[in-house]
């Protein structure tokens, strides 16, 4: 049993296909069945179900595959600290930021962030926070934003920022007058929600078990841009973290009261190796917005 046996045994096994491992691998398919035969040889068990459609574990199988996660990650993990004796000089950095965050907030990060490290690559993935942490805890990313209000266990995380929520409506509504807005009076308006799985959604919900209110949903969408179109047209009113909307000339920001506030944390697997790149960037991160 060697390490290329385990990697090919453990593509397979996530993807449930002989065909996609040797395209995800970039290996021909009998390379694939030949490394797993001699496995299950070697061990002398049956690790794969062939006779179905799809591929699936045996009880066997799932065993072997928890230690073959641990045996890869480990070695990733030892490949990126001897890399790093060398210091700075390369190194990725993958971190899944918000959309909203990602287009408002992180692109003056990023550019500073390489500025001083030139030599460093950063791949930067958009989702809901929900998706962000359950892509860190099956290590498919190194980092990620998520909001500090709901965090999965195994799970470490750092606050770096705290941002206003604000009801978004657009010129000439009556909430501009008012200039505050309490929650059952926003839950009153014709609203365009955000889909489930991201952190305005999420407040939206916590908001309405708090009430008996039962509001009108306009529309619903996963696609911020398409919210603040849809807010200039007048379809419905929304929530925004204050800085997406403060460039805005067409919309107008509205405080709560009493006010919303939302803590973004930036976060990362518990007890997993984080490599001299990915704290570089968590440290970069919390200098840049310590005050």
């Amino acid at each position: 049993m060697d390490l290329r046996q385990l990697r090919v045994f453990t593509e397979v096994a996530q993807l449930h296909s002989f065909t996609r491992a040797a395209e995800s691998l970039h290996i021909a398919q009998p390379a694939v069945s030949i490394a797993i035969r001699k496995l299950e040889n070697e061990l002398e068990l049956t690790l794969l179900n062939r006779q179905e459609k799809v591929v699936t574990l045996t009880a066997e199988g799932e065993k072997l595959l928890i230690h073959a996660k641990q045996l890869l990650d480990g070695c990733k993990a030892a490949e990126e600290e001897m890399a790093e004796l060398k210091g700075l000089s390369r190194g990725e950095v993958r971190v899944g930021i918000p959309p909203m965050m990602s287009a408002f907030f992180f692109p003056r990060i990023i550019m500073r962030f390489r500025e001083r490290y030139p030599n460093l690559k950063v791949v930067v993935t958009g989702d809901g926070a929900a998706s962000i942490q359950h892509q860190i805890s099956k290590g498919e990313i190194d980092m990620g934003v998520i909001a500090g209000h709901k965090i999965s266990e195994g799970v470490e995380h750092q606050q770096f920022l705290k941002e206003e929520i604000v009801a978004c409506v657009p010129k000439g509504h009556p909430f501009v007058k008012l200039g505050r807005v309490t929650v059952s009076e926003f839950l009153q308006e014709s609203l365009i929600l955000y889909t489930p799985g991201y952190y305005m959604r999420e407040l939206m919900d916590d908001l309405l078990r708090e009430t008996d209110i039962q509001p009108e949903v306009v529309f619903e969408t996963n696609l911020f841009s398409l919210v603040r179109s849809m807010i200039h047209e007048k379809m419905g009113v929304s929530t925004f973290l204050k800085m997406a909307v403060s460039d805005d000339p067409d919309l107008v920001s509205v405080s709560f009261d009493p006010p919303l506030y939302l803590d973004l944390d930036i976060a990362w697997k518990a007890n997993r190796y984080l490599s001299q790149a990915n704290r570089a960037f968590i440290d970069f991160l919390i200098e840049s917005t310590k005050d």
